[in-house]
């Protein structure tokens, strides 16, 4: 019975391990080894820890099920590995006996793609849905300001006083103010220039901007893939799609008191789907940094208007980001956990002839 047991437990495609409360590991069925890429030998009596770097469900959390003896579930849990891999899973923990002592048993269920495409169109559906939301908004707004500032330009003409008129260029600056915010929340109002070029020189011009301004203790690299062929692509929208997330990077990393990291990198994928339409070659550009990471509570709504982490931000520049990467036909995405944050833009490749 015991063997039959074993037998099924090594036939699961779920990753299964039973750890003790050190954490250490005490079984690992084949699952389990293919998704930490460790033998059985290297894994056994020895913590997780020393595997997974990061984990959205705090290690601490486990050691409390011991205490409380209540176990938990939890969906699309972010596991980080030393060696850089990440993968996206749903975890389940459930406190038992083994060897007549409390262990725990962790279920490690790898999403798989086709799990990935859905919820990427189910958020992205969202964003369209809260982007149209702020545009209808904004025009409601922008209408009643252009007659604001007109009348207060006329009564402006009928005051004798010049103190009173101050009040008056008050309320044409502010109408000023309220109505670049609104312009910038409409997004840009021209449509995209698209020519052949190579997006790295867009990139490389990225890299002298950023690097103009006063940033301290930030390196900014890059790591090119040299086959990439000119694309079809407004170039000013792309600088600042990236520019925006850029600059997103250098005020993270400007309140930290390491060094700071920047990559640009870029590289070639193939067969990726992008809002529901398969491309057999898309250009990746990866926007990496070394910085706190991203406020879990802020992850799901990031790309939306008005959403910001900062004291005094806008939250307009990765809504902003998005509208032009769409205008292209691509995605953006990130990955992100303390110490690391990694925002993707996808951007479909065509072949001249397709576009002539």
């Amino acid at each position: 019975m015991e063997e039959q047991a074993n037998y099924l437990l090594e036939s699961l495609a779920t990753a299964v391990l039973v750890v003790d409360d050190q954490l250490s590991v005490k079984y690992a069925n084949l699952a389990a080894q293919s998704v930490l890429e460790r033998s059985d030998n290297q894994l056994l009596g020895f913590p997780v820890t020393q595997f997974i770097s990061h984990s959205s469900v705090a290690f601490s959390r486990l050691k409390n099920v011991f205490k409380k003896n209540d176990g938990f579930s939890d969906g699309e849990v972010l596991l980080t590995f030393f060696d850089g891999r990440h993968i996206l899973a749903d975890v389940t923990v459930t406190c038992f006996e083994h060897q007549k002592k409390s262990a725990l048993l962790l279920e490690i269920k790898v999403i798989d793609q086709q799990k990935r495409i859905s919820q990427e169109s189910q958020q992205w559906a969202q964003q369209q849905a809260a982007r149209e939301l702020i545009r209808g908004l904004a025009h409601e707004i922008k209408n009643p300001l252009g007659g604001l500032r007109g009348a207060a330009q006329l009564l402006e003409k009928q005051l004798p006083n010049q103190e009173l008129k101050e009040f008056t260029q008050v309320i044409v600056e502010q109408s000023d103010r309220l109505t670049n915010l609104v312009d910038r929340l409409l997004g840009p109002n021209s449509p995209p220039n698209f020519q052949w070029a190579n997006i790295h020189q867009v990139l490389e011009k990225i890299r002298t901007l950023v690097s103009l301004d006063d940033i301290k203790n930030i390196d900014i690299a890059r790591d090119y893939d040299p086959s990439i062929p000119d694309m079809f692509f407004d170039q000013d929208m792309l600088q600042q799609a990236v520019l925006n997330i850029v600059r997103n990077s250098v005020q993270a990393l400007a309140e930290q008191p390491y060094q700071g990291q920047i990559l640009l990198k870029s590289r070639i994928k193939r067969q990726l789907t992008i809002h529901g339409k398969k491309h057999p070659l898309v250009a990746q550009i990866k926007i990496i940094d070394n910085g706190p990471g991203i406020p879990l509570e802020l992850k799901d709504t990031l790309f939306y208007p008005m959403v910001t982490g900062k004291s005094n931000g806008t939250g307009l520049g990765l809504s902003i980001a998005q509208t032009l990467v769409d205008q292209h036909e691509g995605k953006i995405d990130v990955e992100s956990w303390p110490g690391h944050t990694e925002f993707k833009i996808f951007l479909p490749i065509i072949k001249k002839e397709s576009a002539e």
